[in-house]
Parts: C-alpha cells; sequence; structure tokens
C-alpha cells in the first residue's frame, strides 16, 4: 500500500520569527505564513452538524486517554480521525508497547529536569506530570491491561542512567511487547465499550472560536470531500501527533533537507498549524526523537526501521563526499550520540549511502524480522527477503562489480569512496578503528565482489514539538495564557525538550491523556 498524507499548508519559522520580531499578532501572524491557517469564526457557523461536550482530534495513546477519562468524568465525547480505520492509531499502534511508568516521585523529577538540561521546562508542568506518571501502571492494569513488572529503559537506570534521579526511572510493557498492538487495542477497546463515537477519514482542518472571548467553540472537519461542524460544548483536545511526514516544517524547525516517519504517515503537524491558528505559543519545535538512517523505498512516505541491524558486520555508511562520519554500530540514544561531553543528535550529510559487499548480502536480511517493528512491520506487513534478492530486483539495492563503478551509481567520487573502503578494510584487520571506535566484534571487511549500495535518509520515532502547555494540559498563547476550551495531549507540544527517554513518549500519552480529559471534563458547558 502507498500513502499519500501531504499537509495542505506548512509553516515557516523564518517567516514566524521575522512576524514576532515586529509584533505581529499571532491569529495575523499564522494567516500571513499560511493563507489557509485562520481559525473559523464562531459566527460563520450556521448549522452544527454533530455536538458533544469534549471533541478530541486523534486515535493514538494520547486521544483514546483522554476520551476514556472524559467520558468516565460523565462527559459525552466525540474523536474524529484523520486516516481510515485500518490505519488509525497514530505512533501509538506501530510502537514498541511500552509506556513509562516511574515509580519514585522525587527521583524522576531530578531525572526530567536533566533531561531538560539546557532547555528548562516549568517545574510545575513537571511536578504534575509525574504525579500522573507514577501512577500510570495502575491505570493501565484498570483498563485490563496485564502489566510486566516495571523495568528499566535501556537498563535499569534509564536511557541516560549517568543523570541524577535515573534510578527511579522505569517503564512497563503489557504482554506480547513491540508489535503485538496490544497496549493500544485495549485502549480501544476500552472506547468501544464506553460507545464513544469514532469517526475515522474525518480530519480537523481548523477550529472554531469565538473573536469575543477567544474560547474554542469546535472544530471543522473534512468528510469525503465535504466540510462538517462539529460542536464541542466543553472543549477540543488535540492530540493529533507530530510532523513527521511535512518536509516544509522538517526543513524549517529540525534543520534538515528531508526526514521521514518510521511511524504513522498520517503525522503531518496539522494540530500545530490549527492550534497557531488560535493564537498558540510553540515550544520544543527543534527536539525529535531522532534521527536515525533507516531505508525508504520509492513512492512511499515512511521508512524501514525501527532501527538498521543487520546480521552482517560488513557495512559503513558514506556522507556526501564519499566519507565515514560516525561510529555506524552506536546504539543511538533514540538519534542522540555523545559528543565532548554532551549529546547531539546524529549528523546526516545527505545523501547518506549504505556500502556493503556479497559476503555482506549473503549474511541474512538487512532488515531481519526480529529486530523491527514500526509501520512498514505492523501495517504495510513488509517482509525483507532472506538473502535481500528482492530488494536487489527491486532496484533499492544498486550493484556494481567494482567500488569505482559503485561510486560512479550513487554519484560520489570514486578515488574517494576507495580510499574510504580500503581504510575500513585496513581498521577490520587490525581490529581497531581509530577514526569512530566501532568495536572490533562489529567490523568486517568490504572486500567481497560484487558491492552494493542503498541510499539512507534520516527517519523519526516522532517529533516532540508543538503548542505550548501548563500543567492542566490547557494551550497556551504567547502571553503564556490559556486560549480557553483548547487543550493538547501526547507528542503534540510534548514535555521533552531535548533529551528523550525511552518509552516517555507513551508515558507522556497516558499522563497528560488523564489530565487533559480530566480538566476538559471540569468545563462548564456554553448553550
Amino acid at each position: 500500500m502507498k500513502a499519500k498524507h501531504k499537509a495542505k499548508r506548512d509553516l515557516s519559522r523564518r517567516g514566524f520569527i521575522k512576524a514576532a520580531s515586529v509584533g505581529i499578532g499571532t491569529a495575523a501572524l499564522a494567516e500571513l505564513v499560511s493563507g489557509e491557517a485562520k481559525a473559523s469564526l464562531l459566527s460563520q457557523v450556521s448549522k452544527w452538524d454533530y455536538e458533544a461536550g469534549i471533541v478530541v482530534l486523534g486515535t493514538g495513546a494520547a486521544g483514546l486517554v483522554t476520551a476514556i477519562t472524559a467520558h468516565d468524568q460523565g462527559t459525552e465525547v466525540l474523536i474524529l480521525e484523520k486516516a481510515p480505520e485500518p490505519h488509525s492509531g497514530g505512533n501509538t499502534r506501530v510502537s514498541g508497547q511500552g509506556a513509562w511508568c516511574p515509580t519514585n516521585l522525587s527521583d524522576i523529577i531530578l531525572y526530567q529536569k536533566a533531561l531538560s538540561d539546557g532547555y528548562p521546562v516549568p517545574e510545575d508542568v513537571i511536578q504534575v506530570f509525574h504525579e500522573y506518571t507514577v501512577k500510570n501502571a495502575e491505570w493501565l492494569q484498570k483498563m485490563g491491561l496485564e502489566m510486566r513488572p516495571p523495568q528499566g529503559g535501556r537498563g535499569p537506570s534509564g536511557e541516560y542512567p549517568e543523570f541524577p534521579g535515573s534510578s527511579g526511572n522505569a517503564s512497563c510493557s503489557p504482554a506480547g511487547g513491540p508489535g503485538s498492538e496490544r497496549l493500544w487495542s485495549v485502549l480501544k477497546d476500552n472506547v468501544i465499550k464506553r460507545k464513544i463515537r469514532i469517526m475515522y477519514e474525518t480530519p480537523g482542518t481548523e477550529l472554531i472560536q469565538d473573536p469575543q472571548t477567544r474560547e474554542i467553540r469546535g472544530v471543522v472537519a473534512e468528510r469525503q470531500g465535504k466540510k462538517l461542524y462539529a460542536k464541542a460544548k466543553k472543549a477540543v483536545i488535540l492530540c493529533t501527533g507530530g510532523f513527521e511526514n511535512n518536509q516544509e516544517m522538517i526543513r524549517d524547525y529540525l534543520s534538515m533537507p528531508c526526514g521521514y516517519p518510521k511511524g504513522s504517515p498520517y503525522n503531518t503537524g496539522d494540530g500545530i498549524r490549527m492550534a497557531m491558528a488560535a493564537g498558540a505559543d510553540l515550544w520544543h519545535m527543534d527536539n525529535q526523537a531522532g534521527p536515525d538512517l533507516n531505508f525508504k523505498a520509492p513512492g512511499v512516505d515512511w521508512t524501514f526501521g525501527y532501527r538498521f541491524s543487520p546480521p552482517g558486520k560488513g557495512w559503513i555508511w558514506i556522507a556526501k563526499d564519499a566519507t565515514r562520519f560516525t561510529n555506524e554500530a552506536y546504539y543511538t540514544k533514540h538519534g542522540k550520540i555523545p559528543f565532548h561531553g554532551i549529546y547531539v543528535p546524529l549528523p546526516t550529510p545527505l545523501p547518506v549511502h549504505l556500502i556493503f559487499d556479497e559476503a555482506m548480502r549473503k549474511s541474512g536480511p538487512l532488515y531481519p524480522p526480529d529486530s523491527f517493528f514500526c509501520w512498514f512491520a505492523i501495517i504495510e506487513k513488509y517482509k525483507w527477503s532472506a538473502d535481500n534478492s528482492a530488494e536487489l530486483a527491486k532496484g533499492w539495492i544498486l550493484k556494481a562489480d567494482t567500488i569505482r563503478d559503485l561510486a560512479e551509481k550513487i554519484g560520489k567520487n570514486p578515488d574517494a569512496l576507495e580510499k574510504t573502503v580500503a581504510a575500513w578494510n585496513r581498521y577490520c584487520e587490525a581490529g581497531k578503528d581509530p577514526e569512530y571506535d566501532r568495536s572490533a566484534k562489529l567490523m568486517a571487511p568490504i572486500q567481497t565482489p560484487p558491492y552494493y549500495a542503498m541510499e539512507f535518509v534520516p527517519s523519526f520515532t516522532n517529533t516532540q514539538g508543538g503548542p505550548r502547555r501548563n500543567k492542566y494540559a490547557q494551550v497556551l498563547d504567547t502571553n503564556r495564557k490559556p486560549i480557553p476550551r483548547l487543550y493538547s495531549a501526547g507528542e503534540l507540544g510534548s514535555i521533552f525538550s531535548y533529551h528523550y527517554q525511552g518509552a516517555g513518549n507513551l508515558g507522556e500519552c497516558i499522563a497528560v491523556g488523564r489530565i487533559a480529559g480530566e480538566h476538559a471534563a471540569a468545563e462548564k458547558p456554553w448553550s
């Protein structure tokens, strides 16, 4: 199946900064950077097509948890979902199904502050957030999930064991693990059991706002080519995910020429555009759980992954100048690598190519079935061939008899590529990589013709930026005041400002979804 899901309009960071510097209001700014990015006025709505106490956008964990919580508080909920039902579930459905379930409140607050080092998050936001995360496991069990005992993400002390408070970190997983869809399916079952309505293939396009009070009164959506109006008597809650499949936003906010999702290709920044048009401030827009380098097949808008981990050892990545640029076998901390005492995003000197030889090709599938999940495995259900011959026949892998010929095929300098491969082979013979300290156990020479190349691209677990929110999950404007009756949850405006903890976004969906659902349900309905 081929998915083509492009945003109608994208936002320009440069336009945003330029306009903000001269004091243009956010609503006018949104119109400046995108002719369609403006909230609809309440007076423009002559008839409501649907009505509920709360309208939720999205069916990932954030949307489902929010809907369950608000329903259990006695509020009628309507969920609008952009994707068709077989593709629904956002990144949650195709994730590893593990959720952040820390056990010690004081430790995990210290750890969160360390994760935010240099990009501080308000202390009251951190405090309330983790008052909920420490109860994540208990809440999930109430939903009927049989949880495994808490396990530390990437070891007993989390992804960054050197950070203060890391000992209080833990994640928990339901039976089944990556690829099982177990956590997501149990949440969806709970929504179905409560008879909460979900409208698929109905993306929200604009928020409906009262110009006098600034209150959000509903959502403009599209269904089968027609515009419809959904009234939210209490609140709208945005749970639309990030912008992993919006190339202009990736260029503007992540300073990369391109990037693609390992998860849902329906994440195109829609909620960011809608919130900004209603006056929202943005935060953490330059942060991501990534990048990794993975293969993207022609004609699709998602990459293979979770991470590239072939069975063979004789492979390297080369940059535009045909040289190596990183320790290819280093298991990144969700795209971040150590650099002179800090962590920085993995460099992406595009175009990047994977180089390997015949011995490597025959060693096993480049994407083994036991080492990945995400969109292509769970939704597309693609199975990589055992000897990579099917992918070679598709033209995904390029082949040449010599390194020089291979360089010509991929547009690299032949002398430079020969030099790079020769140096790599010397390192393998010596058992030491003086350039990037790759482990000798993960090295093998590239010397058996024919030779092969594949173009690799930046890929994301997800992005973290979006509308700024407070401790009640209310979306804030540029004056840091709540936009009345507008909330968000999940990776749309995530708490993660720089470093990311594995299982953290699912933990955030479950915690902030409950916060948003509780506070939105407590709003007094407007008539």
